[in-house]
């Protein structure tokens, strides 16, 4: 079952570490099976507050290769880079099965 590394950017300082941040994220995702599915671009509040400078969405196959991409060696070489310079909120969330209907969430209340 897929899971996703999610971040809502609140505040980012374009700089040398960010870019290098930027040029290498993309090598440590490759042996986790992770891909970007949003990185900032177009999107529209339609409910409560978020950060204007928008939303990452990492897909990786499934929840242990998330939590192993977050906490590999090459990841955390890097995550100085964007921490010292971005704000944001940062969760690792597993997703739903396929045919999941919202109603699944009530069996077993």
């Amino acid at each position: 079952m897929s899971a996703y590394a999610l971040a809502q950017v609140h505040a980012a300082e374009m700089c040398p570490d960010i870019e290098e941040y930027l040029e290498r994220i993309d090598t440590t995702l490759d042996d986790f099976g992770g891909r970007f599915v949003v990185h900032g671009g177009t999107f529209e509040t339609l409910e409560g507050s978020w950060g204007q400078l928008g939303l990452i969405l990492i897909e990786f196959p499934d929840y242990g290769s998330a939590r192993a991409w977050y906490d590999s060696p090459a990841y955390r070489e890097i995550l100085p880079l964007r921490t010292r310079h971005m704000v944001a909120d940062v969760i690792i969330a597993e997703g739903v099965p396929a045919g999941y209907r919202g109603a699944d969430s009530l069996k077993g209340h």
